[in-house]
């Protein structure tokens, strides 16, 4: 079983950058697709990003298409987001999950972590 656990989120203002990670700590890291996934306060989980187990297929939300980058290292067992020119709307928990299979609903992830908080604000 995957036990993962985010880092890097922080404040920062708007326009600028940061860099999310998850650390997974099972054997099987290599097989599982990934998926990060924010939660506005009062508002729905919601999808962010997918990359696929080998890492050579993404898929992002409409809304972090070309401002989020997703990556992973299978050796390190890590995976990364990204996060560049952000807005406040961009304001969340941010969440790592694991999948058996690629999919963009909360309810395809079997495993997740704790969160870690992103704020953008000036």
């Amino acid at each position: 079983q995957e036990q993962l656990v985010e880092s890097g989120g922080g404040w920062v203002q708007p326009g600028g950058s940061l860099r999310l990670s998850c650390s997974a700590s099972g054997r099987t890291f290599s097989t599982y697709y990934m998926g990060w996934f924010r939660q506005a306060p009062g508002k729905e989980r919601e999808f962010v990003a997918t990359i696929s187990s080998s890492g050579s297929s993404t898929y992002y939300a409409s809304s972090v298409k070309g401002r989020f980058i997703v990556s992973r290292n299978n050796a390190q067992t890590a995976v990364t987001l990204q996060m560049n020119d952000l807005k406040p709307e961009d304001t969340a928990m941010y969440f790592c999950a694991a999948a058996r299979a690629r999919g963009l609903r909360v309810g395809d992830y079997a495993h997740w972590g704790q969160g870690t908080q992103v704020t953008v604000s000036s």
